[in-house]
């Protein structure tokens, strides 16, 4: 695994620390997870975001009716 290094301020450091002792979690490993976290909210579609299709469970969707197409000029 790859080791990042990096400096923040001594109060930052503390404030993750706490949060890491909060969570039951290494400074290293909460950092971790936070990047993690971060990296993957930019990836794309989130985390489960397939998983929903198909689950609606409220009232049927019905698409009501759309009428007739309006007639165009062709292009030529």
């Amino acid at each position: 695994m790859t080791q990042l290094y990096c400096y923040v301020p001594e109060d930052i450091a503390q404030q993750a620390q706490q949060k890491a002792a909060q969570s039951g979690l290494s400074l290293s490993r909460y950092l971790a997870e936070l990047v993690k976290r971060d990296t993957r909210a930019n990836s794309g579609w989130p985390e489960g975001y397939f998983d929903l299709f198909g689950k609606w469970e409220g009232a049927p969707l019905e698409r009501p009716p759309q009428g007739e197409f309006e007639k165009r000029l062709t292009l030529e």
